[in-house]
């Protein structure tokens, strides 16, 4: 049985992402919700969701005593299949600029920015970018997006993104004013800035794609 370790770093919707993973899964699957680094040792996927400020979402995993260094020995060392889900992808960057500046986890390179996106017409567009929006990549760029097609949506909650990101490893954008990074990754790590729990079909088929990914 497939063992999956969702971190919690007190930021809430854990319960509808071990809902979407039970549903999406068409392989056996236990799924554990994690406050103890311990757990990682165990976990064959490992996945950090995240809602709310950068901030507050690294001062929560860093008040896991040694999350962050099992993240790195398991994910960064031994290559277990990781995937970050909105601020948890965020989490992946050098830092974040919301509320100051908080240093990220530096797994990829990049830092999340404030959105300052404004329509044909020039005025600015509503903050944050909030509901279904489309996506757009190349199909076949990674295997968490077998299944899809360019134009399928996802749902999207944010003020701040990534920007900087290195262009190998922007995996889908979406457009909100321009280009939005929509998902990001390398090697065996990825993450989506929109909520796969709550994005329907779409969602669903990117976590049983990520429960079958052995990069």
């Amino acid at each position: 049985m497939r063992q999956v370790a969702v971190i919690d770093p007190g930021s809430g919707n854990l319960a509808s992402v071990r809902r979407a993973l039970e549903r999406a899964a068409d392989v056996p699957v236990q799924v554990r919700l994690v406050r103890q680094a311990k757990a990682l040792r165990d976990a064959d996927h490992v996945i950090l969701p995240g809602q709310g400020a950068f901030a507050a979402c690294r001062a929560g995993l860093d008040a896991l005593e040694g999350m962050v260094s099992a993240l790195y020995e398991h994910v960064r060392r031994r290559g277990k299949p990781f995937l970050g889900v909105c601020v948890g992808l965020q989490l992946m960057a050098e830092r974040g600029l919301e509320h100051g500046t908080t240093p990220g986890l530096a797994w990829l390179p990049g830092e999340v920015a404030p959105m300052d996106p404004h329509g044909a017409d020039g005025r600015p567009l509503p903050l944050p970018q909030m509901g279904w929006n489309e996506l757009a990549f190349t199909p076949g760029a990674h295997p968490l997006l077998e299944g899809l097609e360019p134009g399928d949506r996802a749902y999207f909650v944010h003020s701040y993104a990534w920007r900087g990101a290195a262009p190998d490893q922007l995996l889908a954008t979406t457009d909100y004013g321009g280009p939005v990074p929509a998902m990001l990754g390398a090697g065996n790590i990825a993450g989506t800035q929109f909520h796969v729990e709550k994005s329907g079909p779409v969602g669903l088929r990117i976590l049983r794609n990520f429960l079958r990914w052995t990069p």
